[in-house]
């Protein structure tokens, strides 16, 4: 959900589209978008749909969909204001609330009160005087771990932030990049939730002096690092927990072959932080029509349906179903760490800075 994003693991065969940046014999109106019936998503690598969906929308709105996959949330928001005068596309999806004062703060997004946002869950709801963005899809950033590794050494995994320190889980755990990373930066803020503004230095360098490992990003720490990833397993990486998402172990009985009736990783419930992410209409979008009607179909039940075995995250529709194996493998923590928009945007660069001058020198 953010500066990355989500669990996507190999999808093939499993009737997913990723579309591309590649060009288009559905364009009219010249090179200028005007009059164009392609209408251009702009979204972090992670974005992917099911084919019949995209169908859906272009059958009902008359747009041909074209996505520009770029880098992970935090580089597609940076890529995002410096070509904010001559956008590469007409929405923006994946700036999350860790990164959302940034883009409103440059002027990224128009006002669009899209088509359905009555039906979203109030608690998801920002910016609602200008609607500059619209809520698409939330989920928790949190600690991992390997249940046979754990299991073969009759140790308890940790379900806190404090059994993270404890002697007992030293050189176990591996954390994303906090300056590159969403999950890295949710998993800081998650800690800066938990313990203050004055307390969370204090907990990194206990996490620090037990031996947590930075990686660059979640691919890195998830597929190489972490032992309970069919990626790490292969690898033989040794370090049973990871900062991933708590959707991460329905990925991992989804996409294996054969199934296992139970997960391979469980999460740590109280080491959670809620990742909302959004959409908006961009500032100078050449077709600002087809955005429109795209931001709609973002939150519409057919879309919102089919994001969670997609993307692995929570629609934020209230009508929106969630399928079984979902609930089942990766159940919502019940009360993960929050923090205002606001008070991210105040602190976030600050603490950035801090962490990377304690942890990384």
């Amino acid at each position: 959900m953010g500066i990355t994003k989500k669990v996507t693991v190999a999808a093939v065969g499993l009737g997913l589209v990723t579309l591309s940046a590649c060009g288009s014999s559905g364009d009219a109106g010249g090179g200028d978008g005007s009059g164009s019936r392609t209408v251009t998503l702009v979204s972090h690598n992670s974005w992917a749909v099911s084919e019949d969906v995209v169908a859906a929308f272009e059958k009902q709105s008359g747009y041909r969909l074209k996505v520009l996959e770029d880098g992970d949330a935090g580089q597609a928001v940076n890529k995002a204001v410096l070509t904010k005068d001559n956008p590469q596309g007409d929405v923006l999806f994946g700036v999350d609330n860790t990164l959302l004062s940034r883009a409103l703060d440059n002027g990224l997004f128009q006002p669009y009160e899209a088509e359905g946002s009555d039906r979203i869950l109030p608690e998801y709801r920002v910016d609602e005087d200008e609607h500059r963005v619209t809520p698409v899809d939330s989920g928790d950033i949190c600690v991992n771990y390997d249940k046979a590794w754990f299991a073969e050494r009759d140790l308890t995994p940790p379900k806190t932030f404090d059994d993270l320190v404890e002697p007992a889980y030293k050189d176990l755990l591996v954390v994303e990049n906090a300056s590159t990373s969403s999950p890295g930066l949710g998993f800081l803020l998650g800690t800066a939730a938990k313990y203050g503004d004055d307390g969370w230095q204090d907990y990194w360098k206990k996490l620090k002096a037990n031996g947590v490992k930075v990686a660059g990003g979640w691919e890195q720490a998830y597929n190489e690092e972490f032992s309970g990833s069919a990626g790490g397993r292969k690898a033989g990486a040794d370090r049973p927990l990871v900062v991933s998402y708590a959707s991460s172990p329905p990925a991992e009985v989804i996409y294996a072959d054969p199934r296992p009736d139970t997960a391979p990783t469980g999460v740590a419930e109280d080491t959670c932080f809620r990742q909302v992410e959004y959409a908006g209409l961009l500032a100078n979008a050449k077709n600002p029509e087809g955005g429109k009607a795209l931001l709609d179909f973002l939150i519409s039940r057919t879309f919102q349906d089919d994001m969670p075995l997609n993307m692995f995250v929570h629609p934020v529709r209230e009508d929106a179903e969630v399928p079984e194996e979902f609930v089942k493998f990766g159940p919502r923590a019940e009360n993960p760490q929050t923090m205002e928009p606001a008070k991210i945007a105040e602190n976030r660069d600050q603490w950035v800075k801090s962490w990377t001058s304690l942890v990384l020198r």
